[in-house]
Order: C-alpha cells, then structure tokens, then sequence
C-alpha cells in the first residue's frame, strides 16, 4: 500500500479520536445545559480560558479512558515492534497485514519500530492514572495536617511547619531522584512511606463524617462502619505487595494489582507535594479563622474538628481547587522528567517522559519519536494551566 497523505493522517486522527469527540460534545452540551446548577464548574463555561483548558485537559482524560478501559483509539499495540518499520515517518503502512490489524503507522515508527501514535495514547493512560489521584492523596495529606496547625496553633504547628520545611528544603528534583532510584526501592522505604501517607485519606473521611454527623450517633456509626469497612480493605490492598516485605492481605482479598514502579513513582509524588499543601492550607485556615462565622460557629458551640472541616475548608476551596489544578501540571511535568531520566517506570513504559527520551537519540534525523510526545505533554499541561487560570478568575468573581 502507498504511504498516507499529510491529509490522509489527519483524517484518520480525527477518526481513530471519534469517541473521545463523542464524550466531549456530550460533556459540554449537558454542562452548558445545567451550568447555572453547577456552582463553581458551571461558571467555567462562562469563561473562555478555562472553557479552552477543560476542553483540552478532558481531551486527554477521556483519552486515556478509552485506551485503558475499553482498548480504544489505539491502531497497534504500545509494546510491541513490526518488522520493518523502525523510525518509518508517519502515514507508512504496514509490510504485511495481519486480520484485524490496522494497516498503517499513523505518526510514524519509533528507533525500536512500535506505533508512535499508540505510544502517545497510551502514554496518556499512565499519566491519568498517577498524577490527579496522587495530587488528590497529597492534597488530603495536607490538608489533614495543615488544618489543625492553622487553627490550633502553638506547638503543634510549630512541630508540622519544622517537618515540612525540612522536607521542602530539598530540590524536587533530587528529592524526586532519591526516593525512586533502585537502591532505595530495594530497602523498601517506599513501602513503609505507603503505608503512613495513605492512612491519611482514611482519617480524613472518618473525621470528617464524625465532625458532622456526631450529633447523630446512630446515622454516624453507621456510616463510619461502613466507611472503615470499605477504605480499610482498599488501604490494605494499595500497600500489600508480596513482592515486597509489605503483605498485609492474601491475592485472594487484594483489590489492587499495582507495578513496584507505579507505586513508587505514587508515593513519591504525594510525598513532595504534601508539605507545600500543607503551607497552603496552614495559611488559609489563619486568616479565615478570624472570620465572623467562625466565631459564630465556636459561640454555638461547636467543635474544633466541625469548624475546621464545615466551616473554614469550604471556604478555602477556591485556591484550593486553583493550586490542585496547577498541581496535577507540576505533576504531569515530573513524570515526565523522571521517565526522561529513566527513573520510576519500567523502560518499556509508554508514558510520554521515557518516549521523548528514546527518540531524542535520533531527533535531528526523525523528529517524530520525539515530537509527537512532546506535544501530548505540552498540550496536558497548558491545558491545566489555563483551566486553573479559569478557574480563578470565576472564583474571585463569588
């Protein structure tokens, strides 16, 4: 068969993307629709920034969805090579064409002769995958932390802001360097780093249902039986690892499966970002404590945990949501730069820091191994970027 056209491959992207375009035109005429019920995320539609960000970052979201849940968009396997087609350039078909199988490379073939454009996708599958949820752990670890030591003060905050400005001390980078290389995962640190920074999601969720419900025990016990129930199984699972000296549930009763790389990689990201949360949040919960409705709330009576949770957070939760969204970029940026580095993830990973750095080899003879990542990573973050920028100047308009 004769190589694509610019114009054939363009076509055919466009194509290969059609249930991500499906799920993006149904999210934007259903959130147009009700945005005025949406609060804060109904405003975003009123704001052509972040509508631009939302529609680039939910691009890449539903994306990776559609690759690691129901193995769409891709035209070739991710970790598999074809005969002859190493560092092919994009829109080369196929020598032989097996049943099934898609008869060309859309983006080109790479220096080990696998699909670049399925490279790509799936890559966008182990960024969604770690970065927002180890942002959301970082965000209830500091969250959880940096609350009492705003309100409370004294001692407690002094001992908090010590620990996080000891570890804010170290570059990211190096700190980040540290915590994956093969030496410190094989003394199973991080490990033991899993299984005290994800006990916090479960003290988080018990207090604050406690906090709120603790006028009502029977509803309280209830819930928080049924909570402890469900968290403590899946916190069991995520840091069981028999591979590891860690194995806290049989196979049989581990919900998770995660690679050593993964986790690590996960730890590490909620681990650095923890402490700047935790400055974040400290600083809020001071100046809202002196607020009337928190005064309001300590003369009805209420407690510390009850105002802090119900009354000083979601108030906070505008440069919160901002930082979180900037977060998942600073994120996103690092993964790439430790599978750049060749650090965390197995070296046939397709996340898109390990893929620039195989084709960086041969740029200036076949850019396209490179590029093509490189975009995908630009585009994420820029999007993020905008969506916070929306997201703020919504925020500031309450």
């Amino acid at each position: 068969m004769e190589p694509l056209s610019w114009g054939d491959i363009i076509l055919a992207l466009l194509g290969r993307f059609t249930p991500v375009w499906i799920a993006l035109v149904v999210t934007f005429a259903l959130s147009i629709r009700y945005k005025r019920r949406l609060g804060l995320y109904g405003k975003l539609f009123d704001n052509g920034i972040g509508m631009a960000g939302f529609a680039l970052v939910m691009f890449w979201v539903y994306t990776a969805l559609a690759v690691g849940l129901f193995d769409l968009v891709l035209t070739q396997d991710p970790l598999s090579a074809v005969t002859g087609m190493k560092n092919k350039v994009p829109g080369t078909a196929l020598r032989s064409v097996e049943d099934g199988q898609y008869p060309y490379y859309l983006l080109g073939g790479d220096t080990l002769a696998r699909d670049v454009f399925s490279r790509m996708v799936s890559g966008a599958w182990v960024v969604i995958r770690i970065a927002p949820l180890a942002t959301l752990f970082a965000f209830m670890v500091g969250i959880t932390v940096g609350l009492p030591a705003g309100y409370i003060g004294g001692r407690l905050d002094t001992v908090l802001s010590f620990v996080a400005n000891l570890i804010l001390a170290f570059p990211v980078i190096l700190l980040f360097y540290l915590l994956v290389t093969p030496e410190m995962v094989q003394t199973g640190i991080p490990s033991y780093m899993a299984i005290v920074l994800f006990i916090f999601p479960v003290i988080f969720l018990t207090v604050l249902i406690n906090a709120r419900y603790y006028t009502q025990p029977a509803r309280r016990n209830l819930m928080l039986a049924v909570l402890l129930f469900v968290l403590g199984w899946a916190y069991l699972s995520l840091i069981s690892d028999p591979a590891t000296r860690v194995a806290f549930l049989p196979r049989a009763l581990d919900l998770f499966d995660i690679p050593g790389g993964i986790l690590v990689v996960f730890v590490s990201v909620v681990f650095v970002n923890a402490p700047t949360v935790f400055r974040i949040v400290r600083g809020l919960t001071m100046d809202i404590k002196t607020r009337d409705y928190v005064a309001a709330a300590q003369t009805r009576g209420e407690g510390p945990w009850y105002i802090m949770l119900w009354e000083i957070l979601p108030n906070a939760r505008g440069p919160l949501i901002v930082d979180f969204c900037l977060r998942i970029g600073y994120t996103t940026i690092l993964l790439g730069t430790l599978g750049f580095f060749g650090l965390g993830l197995p070296p046939e990973s397709p996340d898109w820091g390990t893929t620039i750095n195989q084709g960086r080899k041969l740029l200036s003879i076949y850019p396209h191994p490179a590029i093509v990542p490189a975009v995908a990573l630009l585009s994420l973050v820029l999007g993020l970027n905008l969506l916070a920028d929306g997201l703020r100047e919504e925020s500031l308009k309450d």
